[in-house]
């Protein structure tokens, strides 16, 4: 399963040529993408009213992915572990985070917060081949 980040949504649904675009859709075919709930909503609060319906549909066939209890207890601990290192990352990215972590899913972003926060093991990036 990957946890698709908004930074490669937007990337690929402004250009259905892109590397995003070209290695997304065979993921969504197979039913690959998880899709954590900031993701969905920042990708629906920053479309425009005439796309958002059809985002919205787009989006319907996705497995949503919600915080439990348990997420929330991860940020708490996550952020001790990132101010011992000197790192800072924001609640909606330790969210995204956590909730794929959870999901024992890759994390797919062009967000380098991501990749700082695979460095410190918090999570486990997708990184795809494809040219």
């Amino acid at each position: 399963m990957i946890a698709v980040d908004t930074s490669i949504w937007i990337a690929a649904l402004r250009d259905s040529q892109s590397r995003e675009s070209r290695i997304l859709q065979p993921l969504l075919d197979d039913d690959e993408v998880l899709l954590p709930i900031p993701v969905k909503i920042e990708l629906l609060s920053g479309t425009s009213r005439r796309q958002r319906d059809d985002l919205m549909r787009g989006l319907e066939g996705l497995p949503v992915a919600y915080p439990t209890d348990e997420t929330w207890r991860t940020l708490v601990a996550w952020t001790g572990r990132t101010s011992s290192a000197g790192a800072t990352f924001g609640v909606g990215d330790l969210l995204i985070a956590a909730i794929a972590s959870e999901h024992g899913a890759l994390l797919w972003s062009l967000d380098s917060a991501f990749a700082r926060m695979s460095r410190l093991r918090l999570v486990s990036p997708y990184a795809p081949d494809a040219g």
